[in-house]
């Protein structure tokens, strides 16, 4: 069976042709795209958004609306069925993978963290990189002072998935490993859904020094971590059914507005 799974042929391949990727704007567009898993079963619905260089965008909405998935069509991890993602304006279909995915950085709920040294985990976006620049990413994570803790500090070897550490400890140096790769365009997947409220606001503020600069599209259903996003993208049923500031969206009796209300715990569930 894991033979079967390395032979296989992988569903997105360079276009003949694609061009060459070199450092982007990030500048990222959703040209009336539908996508979905199985036949006649979309999961988005011509959605349609941009995202300007260095703008913060959250999407929000109930569980399954799409949103993870929109962010996965960014990296290409499946194409569109119908419309575009653009990024720099180019379809990103017209451009090299290995490129493309070299200008995003992820950070996930669940990030994924190798059994090998904290360094090597740190530097697996960008192999080499010295041991100032190492430490220089974690210390903007919140991570340097817990990493010199352990018993070999940046030598330490982790456990396997990360498993010697706490939670909150794996999100930092998944956020240490997002900073020292410095791509332009930043995704972040529920990154603190699954912390407590004290480890949260460590993360937080490591993530809001990553996000600086940097084109960041980010998924929250703790709505107290993007009050401070430049837009909110409101998706329900594979649908955009709002978009704009959150004061924007909380002036008028909408989606947005009945979600903060819940989440404030203003009106009753």
């Amino acid at each position: 069976r894991v033979l079967e799974v390395l032979d296989a042929e992988p569903e997105v391949l360079d276009r003949p042709g694609a061009a060459a990727v070199g450092r982007l704007a990030g500048a990222v567009a959703f040209d009336h795209v539908s996508f979905g898993y199985g036949p006649d079963r979309p999961v988005l619905e011509d959605v349609s958004f941009e995202v300007a260089p260095g703008e913060t965008v959250a999407l929000v909405g109930p569980t399954g609306a799409g949103k993870s998935t929109l962010l996965g069509l960014v990296l290409r991890l499946h194409d569109p069925w119908s419309g575009a993602v653009l990024v720099d304006g180019t379809d990103a279909r017209d451009l090299q993978l290995t490129g493309l995915r070299a200008n995003v950085a992820l950070v996930l709920q669940e990030s994924f963290l190798f059994p090998v040294s904290v360094s090597e985990n740190i530097t697996y976006g960008r192999p080499g990189a010295g041991a100032g620049d190492v430490e220089a990413a974690a210390r903007a994570a919140n991570a340097h002072e817990f990493i010199v803790g352990l018993p070999d500090g940046y030598d330490t070897v982790l456990g396997d998935r990360g498993g010697t550490l706490s939670g909150g400890e794996r999100q930092r140096i998944a956020i240490a490993r997002a900073i020292l790769k410095d791509a332009p365009v930043l995704i972040l997947d529920e990154p603190t859904s699954a912390l407590d409220v004290g480890t949260e606001a460590t993360v937080v503020e490591a993530l809001t020094r990553l996000m600086q600069g940097r084109t960041t599209l980010i998924i929250a259903h703790r709505l107290s971590t993007i009050r401070h996003v430049d837009r909110v993208v409101v998706l329900e049923r594979g649908r955009v059914v709002e978009d704009g500031t959150p004061d924007e969206l909380l002036a008028r009796p909408g989606a947005y507005a009945r979600m903060r209300a819940l989440a404030d715990g203003t009106v009753a569930t």
